[in-house]
């Protein structure tokens, strides 16, 4: 009897099975075996141990560089509060800081981890023979692109954690927890930012056949975006507010509101608006405070949820132009034709 009984759930299984379930589950069987081979792949790369190396180097310099400056203003008496924090955001003689250098080298980072991630397959041909596999074309996508992620994660976090240890080790002083949690939120934003760069290179690498091509084309949205993202901005902001000697201060304020405005369509001025809040918990406001503002208000720093609060705006912006970014690139891979042998 339990013979029947068995056969019959087994033919009623088969019979009512939710394709849906199934289509999932091959789904993430093909999305977790190209997630590992592509991680396994960057781990084992020269280009990502060249990358990680020049990082750490440039930063612990830069780290201990602000170390000593901040070591002989504690020696002097004349040392800021948030002594751990400022070993992020202090400059030491030439080099900038480690903020700085973050701000700059990371987009290149994510350029440089996904510019050939589709283009790169066809090089090769290996392409059709991937999509030719039992796994789901958008798997392959998926695969590349969470692995550069939890690179990026990796490197960031692990980067972070040995900079932090080298402050304390320099400066005698250990963090408090509200240090310890901005500086978790400040390498969350990094990894964000960096995923940013990461989508846009990737969706180059399916628009275009050629991997040079995809790079300098994210190279120069970067270059863009980073550095005359900002002139642009002023410019239009003097084109509809233009300031003179006989200006108001409602006009002086429209022109500032809507050059900042414009400026933050670029990732940079978000990130950099961010992190400095982040790191600061001076920081009370993003843009100017008017005296009448100003007036009665309690003096003091910022608790580190009322800093994500200031900076939660920049966060989804982030998110957004790398979600956008990333499903143009879904859409486009999936309505290209692969032929055989490419």
């Amino acid at each position: 009897m339990g013979t029947k009984s068995d056969a019959l759930k087994k033919v009623v299984k088969i019979l009512f099975v939710d394709e849906k379930d199934e289509n999932d589950k091959y789904r993430k069987a093909g999305f977790s075996a190209l997630y590992r081979k592509e991680l396994a792949d960057q781990f084992k790369g020269k280009r990502f141990l060249i990358m990680l190396l020049l990082i750490a180097v440039i930063a612990i310099i830069s780290v201990y560089s602000a170390g000593q400056g901040i070591q002989t203003a504690i020696n002097e008496g004349s040392v800021s509060t948030s002594v751990f924090l400022s070993l992020f955001t202090s400059s030491g003689g030439s080099l900038p800081s480690f903020v700085s250098f973050l701000s700059f080298l990371g987009p290149i980072v994510g350029i440089i981890l996904g510019f050939d991630a589709i283009n790169g397959e066809r090089s090769k041909r290996t392409l059709s023979r991937l999509v030719s596999q039992p796994i789901y074309r958008d798997s392959i996508l998926n695969g590349k692109f969470w692995a550069g992620v939890t690179v990026i994660a990796m490197m960031i976090f692990t980067l972070g954690l040995i900079v932090a240890g080298v402050g304390i080790i320099m400066t005698g002083i250990p963090p408090t927890m509200d240090e310890l949690l901005r500086l978790l939120v400040f390498l969350v934003f990094t990894v964000v930012y960096m995923a940013l760069w990461l989508s846009i290179s990737t969706l180059f690498s399916i628009v275009f056949r050629h991997a040079a091509t995809s790079v300098l084309s994210g190279i120069a949205i970067w270059v863009f975006l980073t550095f005359f993202m900002g002139i642009i901005a002023s410019s239009i902001a003097n084109g509809v507010y233009p300031v003179t000697d006989q200006s108001t201060t409602s006009v002086v304020l429209s022109n500032y509101n809507l050059a900042g405005g414009v400026s933050r369509i670029s990732p940079a001025t978000l990130y950099s608006e961010s992190v400095s809040t982040i790191l600061d918990p001076s920081v009370r406001s993003i843009g100017v405070i008017l005296t009448s503002q100003v007036d009665r208000a309690v003096t003091g720093a910022l608790s580190i949820d009322q800093s994500i609060l200031l900076v939660w705006p920049h966060l989804i912006g982030l998110l957004a132009i790398t979600m956008i970014c990333f499903a143009i690139s879904y859409v486009v891979f999936m309505r290209q034709e692969i032929r055989a042998g490419s």
